[in-house]
């Protein structure tokens, strides 16, 4: 790598590529795929629940602060996490009010 490139972070856009499903599961109806990626050298917890409404699909992205030391656990705990959320709130998740 050059100097230049190390030294303002080489090119971090180069590294950033669409989120990749590890693991899926149904629950209640709705479909939950984890989607961890790579932050700081850790893997950081996030997935997308998904769900046919009134012929539509919807989707809500989910993003938590939780970060593991590997893809597995990470995977794991954003499937539990996906679950958590749509016991909590049903199909309020694809309301857009929501904060």
């Amino acid at each position: 790598m050059s100097f230049w490139k190390s030294l303002f972070g080489g090119n971090k856009f180069d590294a950033i590529s669409p989120a990749k499903v590890v693991r899926e599961a149904q629950h209640s109806g709705f479909r939950i795929e984890a989607m961890p990626y790579a932050e700081a050298g850790q893997f950081q917890v996030a997935g997308l629940i998904s769900k046919e409404v009134g012929g539509a699909l919807k989707q809500h992205r989910f993003v938590r602060a939780d970060r593991f030391g590997s893809l597995e656990e990470a995977a794991d705990f954003a499937i539990m996490k996906g679950r958590q959320i749509v016991d909590q709130q049903g199909e309020r998740i694809f309301d857009e009010r929501q904060p």
